[in-house]
């Protein structure tokens, strides 16, 4: 296996890469992953073909701000994702 470009795009962005692990550590599995968000799209993607064609942009957009009202008011968007209270005592300390 020739792994030598997968190897450089990796160097290249390791510092990127790593951009979460500046926050405290109770935030890491939430900031590194994208669950919620991947989530909302699988169910806005079901949801769209299920209509199947749009008769305009309107109507998908209108479906599309249903579902996030939903999301919002449901007890997934009242949840919070993550406490602040950690990122607080950071600032604290670097002061």
């Amino acid at each position: 296996m020739n792994l030598q470009k997968a190897a450089k795009t990796v160097d290249s962005g390791v510092e990127e890469i790593l951009t979460y692990m500046s926050f405290p550590s109770q935030h890491w599995t939430r900031i590194r992953t994208n669950n919620t968000l991947e989530r909302l799209n699988r169910e806005i993607k079901r949801r769209t073909k299920v209509v199947g064609a749009f008769p305009d942009g309107e109507a998908a957009l209108m479906l599309v701000c249903a579902r996030l009202r939903y999301v919002a008011g449901n007890s997934r968007g009242v949840k919070k994702y993550l406490n602040m209270e950690h990122l607080k005592s950071m600032f604290i300390s670097e002061q």
